[in-house]
């Protein structure tokens, strides 16, 4: 079966992400917009997933929780994890590598954790959009060591991107598959780059306004939905990148 997945989006955990993006309104538009499948994948914090999930349970979204985690070469990786438990361990890896410089809401905006009726609970006071002081192999590393998805993201961007920073994809670097931007799949990234054209690529909307979700998303191929088949999935390459026809975005 053919199933609707969308695995980059942010909350109002991003402080990038708009005010409107609870994880309520999020399951709620990705309802109307048809998607089976979503991604929390706020910058360097996993601590909106968790209650995304189990709103998600309620209407039929199933709910990859995770990260858009940023490196030390200042590259984003969308890193999800198969559980609760590793999801909090993810989180604990995060909070102790991340280079925590104070957050200047004026500046950057709100980093807010919120619950299912959207109710402020608590907000991080060091700005997210950092990075770890980890290389990417070791990131990469720690995600299989949780048995989790691993994805460089938007890979074809002119910045935070394996392109934009290293130039190439390293040849030891684990991964599932890589993330294009709507650009990158307009402009067939892949064949007008030797050093990415002979990979496998899904793409996501990277919404942080309720209007992108599902302009930009992946047909994935499965016999069910669960976290260990969607990772088979991708992995087997059962992938399909969809630009929606209404593909005007909100940038950021």
């Amino acid at each position: 079966m053919i199933f609707k997945a969308d695995l980059h989006i942010h909350t109002v955990l991003s402080p990038c992400g708009d005010l409107e993006m609870s994880p309520s309104a999020i399951i709620e538009t990705a309802r109307l917009k048809g998607l089976d499948i979503i991604g929390i994948t706020d910058h360097n914090s996993t601590l909106n997933a968790e209650i995304t999930r189990k709103i998600g349970e309620k209407y039929g979204i199933f709910v990859l929780m995770g990260a858009e985690v940023q490196t030390i070469e200042e590259v984003h990786c969308l890193c999800f994890m198969p559980d609760i438990k590793r999801l909090r361990l993810f989180q604990q890896f995060l909070e102790e590598n991340i280079i925590k410089i104070p957050n200047d809401v004026n500046n950057f905006g709100y980093q807010l954790i919120v619950d299912e009726f959207e109710n402020i609970v608590d907000e991080i006071p060091y700005f997210l959009v950092s990075s770890l002081k980890l290389s990417i192999e070791k990131v990469s590393k720690k995600v299989y060591e949780l048995d989790g998805i691993f994805i460089p993201a938007h890979v074809d961007r002119a910045f935070m991107s394996l392109s934009s920073q290293l130039g190439f994809v390293p040849p030891d670097l684990k991964f599932d598959i890589l993330e294009l931007s709507r650009s990158g799949i307009l402009n067939d990234f892949p064949k007008k780059n030797k050093f990415f054209e002979n990979y496998s690529y899904l793409t996501s909307s990277d919404s942080h306004y309720l209007k992108d979700i599902a302009r930009v998303y992946t047909e994935i191929e499965l016999e069910r939905v669960d976290f260990y088949e969607i990772k088979r999935a991708l992995e087997l390459k059962k992938v399909k990148p969809i630009i929606s026809e209404n593909n005007r975005f909100t940038y950021y």
